[in-house]
């Protein structure tokens, strides 16, 4: 099967060069893939969803589909570990792995920090640039840091696995002049900033959506920069991943009876624009969205708690919301959305964060005017507070690449 494997491995790496996700600007990105290949980390059950749920696929019962789980193109992400029905640790689809590293700016002889070890696979090709003994990794369940440790060492790679909570860093080993994490968060810990030596940048998926990529100030007291490309991740484990909607939906019914519905003044279908999409993250970021095209298009919306609501096209043109819990989330959602279309309809490219010891802010650039973003349910909130006009740089396209392409700013 090894011969096998590799030929899936050469095929990827020339879809991924046909496609343009080789980043121009590293090219010891596709070097270190080609040299440490997705599958030597791989473990021996994959999961595949099947329409209804995620299937185990085992390496020594069915070799060829467990390959193509392992390499599902430069866009497919592959699932390592299901828990209580829900994806929990995976690899990450191969163009955001080369996107993310391409925006770490990695030099060779670097002090590296991993957050989410996962397989071991990130880690590897951190080491393969950085050099032995200078990447740290953090992973939180004990089991699959203890594997990833085992496949790094097989193929040689020297890599520091530690077990312990992510949002700490590891204080050990600090500073580093790179920090990178592979799951998502919506506040960046300071542990992060404070372990990262003035002048290094932390890589690391904001909103879910998408990436940022922050430097840190020469006093060290904080750290800033823009969103860098684009990527849909799992968060911190423990964290809602609002893929039971269903069941949220069902206990509220139970517990909220006062349901109220009206018309909605925008379509549903507005909310496959995945700009608008992560200003929402940004503005609530505890609020899930999902989102249903066809005849009707439908977008449910609920906060993991007490609070849901559903839009509707009719078809005719005109949208109905029904809505209930304590949250009013589709009123919550109109005021998102109009502060976004107010503030310039920023895409995703056009967002950046600023992090303090004890504060994060959000802002977004369009049309030369920068804006604070404050939270839906802050005590201010609806306002678009400290706009100022500074001279525009060049833009980047309206809508930006395709998942995992991110373009190559100057940020």
């Amino acid at each position: 099967m090894t011969a096998r494997l590799e030929q899936h491995a050469v095929r990827q790496d020339a879809v991924m060069a046909e496609a343009g996700c080789w980043p121009a600007d590293s090219p010891w990105v596709r070097s270190a893939v080609g040299a440490l290949p997705r599958h030597r980390f791989a473990p021996e059950v994959m999961w595949r969803w099947d329409g209804f749920r995620w299937e185990a696929v085992a390496r020594g019962v069915a070799e060829e589909r467990w390959a193509s789980v392992v390499y599902a193109g430069p866009y497919g992400p592959a699932v390592t570990q299901v828990e209580g029905g829900l994806p929990s640790s995976s690899l990450s689809c191969p163009s955001v792995v080369a996107d993310m590293l391409d925006s770490l700016r990695l030099q060779p002889g670097h002090r590296v920090l991993e957050l989410g070890t996962g397989t071991g696979w990130n880690a590897a090709l951190l080491a393969h640039r950085a050099g032995p003994g200078r990447v740290t990794s953090v992973e939180v369940d004990p089991r699959p840091a203890a594997e990833a440790q085992r496949r790094l060492r097989t193929a040689g790679v020297e890599v520091a696995v530690h077990v312990g909570d992510g949002a700490a860093g590891w204080r050990q080993a600090a500073p580093y002049d790179r920090v990178i994490a592979t799951y998502a968060v919506d506040t960046v810990p300071w542990a992060w900033v404070e372990q990262t030596r003035p002048g290094g940048r932390i890589v690391t998926p904001w909103g879910r959506l998408g990436y940022v990529a922050l430097t840190v100030a020469g006093d060290g007291r904080s750290a800033q920069g823009w969103v860098q490309g684009l990527g849909m991740f799992m968060p911190a484990r423990g964290v809602d991943q609002g893929l039971e909607l269903h069941r949220v939906r069902e206990r509220v019914r139970e517990h909220s009876p006062d349901v109220r519905e009206g018309p909605f003044a925008r379509p549903a279908a507005g909310l496959a624009d995945g700009d608008l999409l992560f200003a929402l993250r940004v503005l609530a970021p505890e609020v899930r969205i999902t989102t249903r095209r066809g005849p009707a298009p439908t977008a449910w919306l609920h906060d993991g708690r007490e609070s849901w609501a559903r839009l509707t096209d009719d078809g005719s043109g005109l949208t109905s919301a029904v809505q209930a819990g304590p949250r009013r989330l589709a009123d919550e959602l109109a005021v998102g959305w109009a502060r976004w279309e107010q503030a310039g309809r920023p895409s995703l490219y056009d967002f950046g964060l600023t992090r303090t010891e004890h504060a994060q802010w959000i802002r977004s650039e369009a049309d030369g005017v920068r804006r604070r973003w404050n939270p839906l349910r802050s005590p201010r909130a609806g306002t678009a507070r400290d706009s100022v006009r500074r001279k525009a740089g060049p833009g980047l396209p309206r809508g930006g690449p395709g998942p995992g392409q991110a373009p190559s700013p100057s940020r």
